[in-house]
């Protein structure tokens, strides 16, 4: 068997997020049933994370095994030929066995854009939000939540996940072309917790509450003491971060 890494991209306004489920379209049941059908094999894929319903992504990996020997181009061409076209395969590799899409990764990086005029397109990729914001404040607050590791306060509660510590790398505000874009790299998320953390830099930036709020918010675990969840459209994973050498076989 060898194991192949296929590095995906996606617009997901029309999915129910990247996991299967029941009654519901997602991106690894179009990879699935895509590489399935080019193989004449089941093929189970497994992504480097779960976007939830309407996130994009840019960059995201998933891995399958198979002993069926693969022509790489042959196979990237019609992947893109039976896949939808909001959903892209950008590169297929073979990797070491040992290598796994989900857990070899260090890094995941996130981007989260608001635009402050209204803009039909881009309804899918950005939030419309058009309140007067204190970026300088939004900025302060994103170091000061850079300095904690336990993040339950910006959690779905009843999730799987065996610890709510995570390692924020970077999180910045900047302004772009007449949006503003959140950038966040840790080396792993919890659910909603990009999402929460706008929510809450978003109500530092109206001067809902202030700097010195933050470490109260985060310390008391609590979710509903962190501002709201924004709307998913807003949200892409932009990028996957391995060791180097992962690809070498």
């Amino acid at each position: 068997m060898k194991r192949y890494f296929i590095e995906i991209a996606y617009n997901g306004a029309n999915y129910h997020g990247w996991q299967i489920q029941n009654n519901a379209n997602s991106i690894q049941k179009e990879i699935n049933n895509a590489l399935s059908t080019i193989l004449q094999k089941d093929i189970m894929v497994c992504g480097a994370g779960r976007t939830d319903t309407g996130v994009h992504a840019k960059q995201l990996f998933a891995h399958f095994d198979t002993d069926t020997k693969l022509d790489l181009k042959k196979i990237l061409f019609k992947l893109n030929s039976i896949l939808p076209n909001d959903i892209s395969c950008q590169n297929i590799f073979i990797v070491s066995p040992a290598a796994h899409a989900r857990f070899s990764a260090t890094a995941r990086t996130y981007e989260y854009r608001i635009t402050q005029q209204k803009n039909p397109f881009l309804k899918d990729v950005a939030y419309y939000f058009p309140h007067k914001l204190d970026v300088v404040a939004m900025n302060q607050a994103a170091e000061e939540i850079m300095k904690y590791t336990d993040f339950s306060c910006f959690s779905k509660s009843k999730t799987d996940s065996f610890t709510n510590d995570c390692t924020i790398k970077k999180a910045i505000w900047k302004e772009v072309d007449n949006q503003l874009i959140f950038t966040i790299t840790a080396n792993r998320f919890l659910r909603n917790m990009v999402r929460a953390i706008v929510g809450t830099l978003l109500n530092v930036g109206q001067h809902k509450i202030e700097l010195n709020d933050i470490p109260k918010i985060i310390n008391s675990k609590n979710r509903s003491n962190a501002g709201r969840s924004v709307p998913a459209n807003g949200l892409t994973l932009t990028k996957i971060t391995y060791p180097k050498g992962i690809t070498n076989v």
